[in-house]
């Protein structure tokens, strides 16, 4: 259970990490309330997967999560280049992600 919340708590990173772009510099209202939300709930979840799995690899996991679902996100919605280092990239984060998953009981 504890690996599932620490994904859905990934999942609120990219939330607030896209949503940063969206308010900017905080100073559109909805965008910005949205995105101090995301920021409460990721790491509120965050805090709830570390009882269970250790630091360095619940935080790994967070911020690769939160990594690969932005870069997707900045190329979706923003229109952020694409080239095959950045792939490579995003692969080799994945490849991470996965082998810590792997490594790690619970």
């Amino acid at each position: 259970m504890a690996w599932i919340i620490l994904v859905i708590a990934g999942l609120f990173e990219v939330g607030w990490a896209i949503g940063l772009k969206y308010t900017e510099g905080f100073t559109r209202l909805w965008p910005t309330i949205w995105t101090v939300l995301a920021m409460g709930i990721s790491l509120y979840l965050l805090g709830i997967a570390m009882k269970s799995l250790p630091v360095g690899t619940a935080y790994s996991v967070w911020v690769g999560v939160g990594a690969v679902g932005t870069v997707i996100l900045g190329v979706v919605l923003l229109r952020d280049p694409v080239n095959t280092v950045r792939i490579v990239s995003v692969v080799l984060i994945i490849a991470g992600i996965i082998g810590l998953k792997l490594s790690t009981p619970a």
